[in-house]
């Protein structure tokens, strides 16, 4: 009934004003994740760092609520009369859901209302969860589905004294499905995966101490977790992924971060059923694609190496994305110095072992490498484009080796494997992930390797284009589900860990997160928009972390007393052990959510935290509530109560009004910024941090 009327409430609060359109559409993120459920309803590729669970739900919102995907959410535009509405009450609907999950949880853990309660009212009032459950964004669908498994969890270890009956074969199934759904929707759904790994392997150590248990039972029950929290999750992930290459069979935005083979299984893509010459002749035009996962195609464009780096020359770089500067000419070079085009009567094909150069078809520059380091693998060398209308120096010959193969074998279209070996230097042409700064378009780097062992100097003709050879259809070497699955992850660990900050954009450390000490801008930079501020309520954030620094010693001295048999024995001690287990517990999940991005090196930002504060709020329930009863224990023990009930009415109280205060955050600022002459918000900007 009280979790009914939680999420009701919580409904009213995330989920009404988004369908109601009070917030202006043209909010942050939605502008790319709105658009990847449009990708998901055309079943257009697209590429993304994060698991496909939480596009494909907004997908999915958008399609049964009338969307027909062919809006593209372009930044700073109004949506006009697009149904975007049903992707944004999906998002808000699972946000509310996770007032009542918290309540839940808490209930069962520590039997506990008033903890319960507490915990309910810090998130359900907090600004930063409101507004971050309004909009098309992955945040609330990802701490639904984690504190989803967290319940699950919880309700599954109720069920302890009746084990495989159906209810606790049910939340044991359901905590791993929904194990698998937070990580198929960000991959830090990994760290709720750990929680609930070290909560089972301390409850098995219990049944271990169990002497009334045989042997046969022990194992049913190590079998029984194994199936449920890792088999099951397992082929859950699995079987999302398929459903979304499946989905995403079009050629679209996301193509060139893949591999040839794995964009032949795509629907309009030049590699489908493909139809190009086949074997490669000198004067035909071509595309090198870096035979890595995630690996560019081989581009220049007409800008120059900046003064300070190498020979101020014409940059090479890699490039994921199809492009006309990714077009190279491919000229002969022969033993007596004659350079033929492929211009004349007489054909005459690629083979391995010729010496070549290769033409930039839009400036005209040769591919060319000197003694000169490489702009960041300093032990390489650089790599540029030099010369005038093809014609340059030494230094623009390459040799093609194909690994394994005799010399005079042929170059054919995507399924040979080859290197460009430096005439000169001896060393190869290379690529990684490393990505230039500003100046080089944040493109990746393009080296030449002197190990020319690396797997990253192996390259593929992925376009071919010769007037004077037939187009044939011939057989490309389609990807695997497995292979394309593998693919998939490894470069979307490489993208993941090369997110740099957008110009202009404001980021956080991890420090500043526990302590609100800035926010997140969501929309509105000045006085005639509304604007939205990612921004946690200040008092329930200062309270969580607190309560959670104050908890460390009160946790210590119950451990010693503990240990020392100085602990009351009875009721009093069974609800202390409740009390700090449960905190503990909750503590071990902050932990995870939190301290873990203190070693991540790609750009972070402020909404990163929320998980980690979803769980502080649930210790500050606990122990906050642990707090009232001590003092009732010993200051009035005679007014059974007081103290607690007081302080209920108080907490409430502070948290209502710190709210009502700060819900301009989240439901908009109008009028003057907060550092102008009558201001309105003024009074709301507590830290000069705050860009209010």
């Amino acid at each position: 009934m009280v979790s009914g009327l939680l999420l009701y409430f919580a409904f009213i609060c995330y989920a009404q004003p988004a369908a109601c359109s009070l917030f202006p559409p043209k909010r942050w993120d939605e502008t790319h994740f709105g658009l990847m459920g449009s990708f998901y309803i055309n079943r257009t590729f697209f590429f993304d760092v994060h698991p496909p669970l939480g596009k494909m739900l907004i997908g999915a919102a958008g399609h049964m609520s009338g969307y027909d995907g062919s809006f593209l959410f372009p930044p700073g535009d109004n949506y006009g009369d697009v149904k975007y509405m049903g992707m944004r009450i999906m998002c808000a609907t699972l946000g509310a859901s996770i007032v009542p999950l918290v309540y839940l949880t808490v209930l069962e853990w520590s039997l506990s209302w008033s903890a319960a309660s507490i915990t309910a009212m810090m998130v359900i009032f907090d600004t930063g969860t409101l507004t971050l459950s309004q909009y098309i964004i992955l945040d609330p669908i990802l701490m639904f589905f984690i504190m989803a498994a967290v319940f699950s969890l919880v309700k599954f270890q109720s069920h302890h004294s009746r084990p495989f009956t159906f209810l606790w074969w049910l939340w044991l199934f359901l905590t791993g499905l929904f194990l698998a759904c937070a990580f198929s929707i960000k991959w830090v759904g990994l760290f709720v995966i750990l929680f609930a790994g070290i909560y089972t392997a301390w409850d098995l150590w219990m049944l271990l101490g169990d002497l009334t248990l045989s042997h046969k039972a022990l194992l049913q029950h190590l079998m029984a977790r194994c199936v449920c929290l890792i088999l099951v999750p397992a082929a859950v992930y699995v079987g999302i992924f398929s459903i979304h290459l499946h989905l995403l069979n079009h050629s679209g935005p996301g193509d060139g971060f893949f591999s040839s083979a794995f964009q032949s299984n795509l629907v309009g893509n030049n590699l489908h059923n493909v139809s190009m010459p086949q074997r490669i002749a000198y004067g035909s035009i071509i595309t090198l694609k870096n035979h890595r996962p995630a690996g560019g195609l081989l581009h220049s464009h007409p800008h120059l190496y900046p003064e300070g780096i190498g020979a101020q020359q014409q940059q090479v770089t890699a490039y994921p994305y199809k492009d006309e500067n990714n077009e190279w000419l491919i000229k002969k070079y022969d033993q007596w110095g004659n350079i033929l085009r492929g211009d004349d009567e007489t054909l005459t094909f690629v083979k391995n072992g010729d010496l070549i150069i290769l033409e930039h078809v839009s400036t005209g520059r040769n591919l060319h490498s000197h003694d000169e380091r490489a702009p960041l693998t300093t032990n390489h060398q650089q790599v540029t484009c030099y010369g005038e209308n093809g014609t340059g120096d030494a230094n623009d010959i390459w040799r093609v080796e194909v690994p394994g193969a005799p010399i005079g074998s042929p170059i054919s279209v995507v399924k040979t494997r080859l290197k460009l070996v430096h005439y000169l230097s001896k060393c190869s042409l290379f690529s990684h992930s490393k990505t230039l700064p500003a100046w080089g378009w944040e493109q990746l780097e393009v080296t030449c390797n002197p190990y020319s062992r690396d797997g990253r100097t192996l390259w593929n003709v992925e376009d071919h284009s010769n007037p004077n050879l037939p187009n044939v259809t011939f057989d490309v070497f389609q990807s695997s589900f497995w292979d394309s699955l593998i693919e998939s992850h490894i470069v979307m660990a490489q993208g993941n860990s090369g997110l740099k900050p957008k110009e202009g954009e404001v980021t956080s450390q991890p420090w500043q997160w526990p302590i609100n000490y800035r926010g997140q801008r969501f929309s509105g930079y000045n006085n005639t928009e509304a604007r939205i501020y990612l921004l946690g309520n200040p008092v329930i954030w200062w309270a969580n972390l607190s309560l959670l620094l104050l908890f460390l010693p009160f946790v210590l001295v119950w451990l010693i007393r503990r240990e020392r048999g100085l602990e009351e024995r009875g009721t009093s001690a069974e609800r202390n052990y409740r009390a700090y287990t449960t905190c503990s517990w909750f503590l071990l999940a902050w932990c995870f959510y939190y301290l873990p991005f203190f070693l991540m090196r790609r750009v972070l930002y402020f909404h990163h935290y929320f998980p980690a504060f979803i769980f502080n709020c649930m210790l500050s329930g606990v122990f906050l509530d642990h707090l009232l009863g001590l003092m009732d224990s010993y200051l009035l023990p005679e007014k059974n109560g007081i103290f607690h009930n007081s302080g209920m009415v108080v907490i409430s109280a502070v948290i209502l009004q710190s709210f009502y205060m700060f819900q301009p955050l989240s439901y908009g600022m109008t009028g003057p910024l907060a550092r102008e002459v009558n201001s309105t918000v003024t009074r709301l900007k507590w830290l000069d941090s705050w860009e209010i």
